[in-house]
C-alpha cells in the first residue's frame, strides 16, 4: 500500500540530530519534555495534560520543536502522541501557526485513527489559507488507501492545478489502479507523465513493475530494459525478484533462474537477510535443490539465524520432497537454538511426512520432540491425523482429528477430507456416539464454512446432533487421549 512519503521522508540522521536539539532544549527543573511524552505513549495515556504541565512550570514551547516531536513520532509509527499534539497545537492558536504542511499531516493522522469521513470533514472546514498543494495531496493519499478511486481522481485534477513537478500523487493514483485492476487507466496515467515531463523514480518503477509481472510480462521485460539502460541506479535485487515472480507465474522458469541468478550476483544482496529468503523461496519454486542448499550454506553462522532461515528452508525442502534435508534442517535448528521448543518448525516436518503417507516417519519426530518439551498443538495433531488417514489407520486418525478439535484456537481450521473420511469410518462401523461426539465438535470449532454445515447435515440424522448426545459431548471437552494408544484395526498399532 502506498503510504504517505511527503509526510514520512527523512532520514535517520535528522532525527538524532533533532533528538541532539530537543536535549539541549530540557530544562534543569524537569525531565526532558521528549522522554516524558514518550513515556505517555508507552503507558497508552494522552500527552495534552504533560504539555500543559510543562508550559505551567517551565514556559512555552518553541513551534519548531513540537514539529519535530511530531516527525519523530511519526518516523517510529507512534501516531496517537503526534495526533495529540496538533490537536494541543490547535487549541493554542494564538501561540503557534497552523501551515499547510502541519495541517496535511493532522488530516493524515485522523484518516488512520477515525477515518475517511472524519478527514474529509477536517479538509471541508479548514481555512482557505491552508487549503494549498500538501494537504491536497494528503488527501488523495487517504482517498488512495481507502480505494475511492473517483474521489482520488477528483482529487487529483486539483492537484494537477499546481503545476508541481513531483512524482509522488502520480505514484499515489499508480498504486491505486494497480490495486483496483485498472490497467488502462494506469496506462493514461503513465502516458500523461511522459507528456508532461514527470520524471519516473523507484516508486514509480516498482509499482508499474508488479502490474506488468501479474498481467504483462512482455510489457515486464520491456520496462526492466529500459531501467537497466537509462535508469540503472533503480536496478536492484528487489527489481529482479519482482519480475523472477512474474516470470514463475507466467510459467517461465527457465527465464525466472537466469534473472534471479543475475539478482544474486549484485553488490550488497548477501548482506540482506531478506534476500536469502527469497532467494531460498523462488529456487525451491523452480525446483532447484541445489541452489537451494547453495544459498543456505552462503548464510552466516547457523548458531546466530532466527527461525525465519529454518523455517523458510525446511518449507522449501519439504516442497521439493526432500523429507530427510528438511528432517536434518530441523535437528540442526534443535541443536543450535535456544527457542527450540517452537512447535511450528517440527509441524512442518511431520505436515511433509504425513501428506506423503510415511506417518511413522512422523511418529518418530513427534515423539522425539515431545521428549524434549515440545507441545503439540491443533495443527500437529491434525497433521498426524492425515498421516494416519493416508495409512489406512482409521482409529488412529478418528483419535487425532478429536484431539485436534479440543486443543484448536479460533485461527485453526479443521481438515474436512479427514474429518469427513473420520465420519464414514464410525457411521460403517456403527459407532453413532462417536459420530455425535465429532459432529458437535465440529459444529463448534468448524461450521463457519459451508462445506463443514454441508457434512454436518449429511451425518446427522435430522441435521442437528440430538440433546442427550450434546451434554455428553460437552462434558467430555477436556478429555484426554494417549498420543500412542494400542488400538485394534491399525496397521501399526
Amino acid at each position: 500500500m502506498m503510504k504517505f512519503q511527503f509526510l514520512h521522508k527523512f532520514s535517520d540522521s535528522i532525527i538524532k540530530r533533532g533528538i541532539l536539539r530537543v536535549s539541549l532544549y530540557s530544562s534543569e527543573r524537569s525531565p526532558n519534555l521528549y522522554e516524558r511524552l514518550l513515556k505517555c505513549h508507552r503507558e497508552r495515556i494522552s500527552v495534552i495534560p504533560v504539555l500543559d504541565e510543562w508550559v505551567a512550570q517551565v514556559g512555552d514551547i518553541r513551534q519548531q520543536t513540537l514539529e519535530l516531536f511530531i516527525r519523530m513520532f511519526r518516523a517510529r509509527r507512534r501516531f496517537w502522541p503526534a495526533l495529540h499534539i496538533i490537536e494541543w497545537m490547535n487549541r493554542s492558536r494564538n501561540q503557534f501557526v497552523m501551515t499547510p504542511q502541519l495541517a496535511a499531516v493532522h488530516l493524515d493522522l485522523l484518516f488512520k485513527f477515525y477515518g475517511i469521513e472524519q478527514a474529509e470533514k477536517y479538509f471541508n472546514e479548514l481555512d482557505d489559507v491552508l487549503l494549498d498543494y500538501p494537504v491536497y495531496v494528503a488527501l488523495l493519499n487517504c482517498y488512495a488507501e481507502a480505494k475511492y478511486v473517483e474521489k482520488a481522481e477528483a482529487i487529483m485534477g486539483y492537484i494537477r492545478k499546481f503545476k508541481s513537478r513531483s512524482t509522488l500523487p502520480y505514484n499515489v493514483m499508480l498504486s491505486l489502479y494497480n490495486r483496483k485492476r485498472e490497467h488502462e487507466k494506469l496506462e493514461a496515467l503513465t502516458r500523461e507523465m511522459r507528456d508532461e515531463g514527470i520524471v519516473y523514480n523507484r516508486n514509480t518503477y516498482g509499482i508499474l513493475l508488479k502490474t506488468y509481472a501479474r498481467c504483462d510480462v512482455e510489457r515486464m521485460e520491456k520496462l526492466l530494459v529500459r531501467m537497466e539502460i537509462d535508469d540503472w541506479d533503480y536496478v536492484d535485487f528487489d527489481t529482479y525478484a519482482t519480475a523472477v515472480k512474474g516470470y514463475l507465474e507466467a510459467g517461465a522458469s527457465e527465464k525466472a533462474y537466469a534473472l534471479l541468478r543475475k539478482a544474486e550476483s549484485l553488490t550488497g544482496v548477501h548482506g540482506r537477510s531478506s534476500a536469502y529468503l527469497t532467494m531460498i523461496n523462488y529456487y525451491a519454486a523452480m525446483q532447484r535443490k541445489e541452489d537451494v542448499y547453495r544459498v543456505w550454506n552462503l548464510l552466516p553462522d547457523f548458531a546466530e539465524l532466527s527461525k525465519n532461515y529454518y523455517y523458510t528452508m525446511i518449507s522449501s525442502l519439504a516442497k521439493l520432497d526432500d523429507l530427510d534435508g528438511a528432517r536434518k534442517i530441523l535437528e540442526e535448528w534443535e541443536r543450535t537454538n535456544a527457542a527450540a521448543s517452537y512447535i511450528e518448525m517440527t509441524n512442518l516436518v511431520i505436515r511433509a511426512y504425513c501428506k506423503k503417507g510415511d506417518v511413522g516417519d512422523a511418529e518418530i519426530i513427534l515423539k522425539r520432540a515431545m521428549d524434549t518439551g515440545k507441545e503439540p498443538n491443533a495443527l500437529t495433531f491434525s497433521h498426524m491425523a492425515l498421516g494416519y488417514f493416508k495409512d489406512g489407520q482409521m482409529e488412529k486418525a478418528v483419535e487425532f482429528t478429536t484431539k485436534a478439535f479440543v486443543a484448536s484456537l479460533p485461527s485453526w481450521k479443521p481438515n474436512l477430507i479427514v474429518v469427513s473420511a473420520c465420519l464414514e469410518y464410525l457411521q460403517k462401523k456403527g459407532d453413532a456416539d462417536g459420530m455425535q461426539e465429532m459432529l458437535m465438535l465440529l459444529e463448534k470449532y468448524g461450521s463457519s464454512s459451508d462445506d463443514a454445515k454441508e457434512i454436518i447435515e449429511r451425518f446427522s440424522s435430522n441435521g442437528k446432533p440430538q440433546t442427550e448426545n450434546q451434554n455428553k459431548t460437552a462434558a467430555r471437552e477436556d478429555f484426554y487421549i494417549p498420543l500412542f494408544t494400542s488400538t485394534a484395526g491399525g496397521k501399526n498399532s
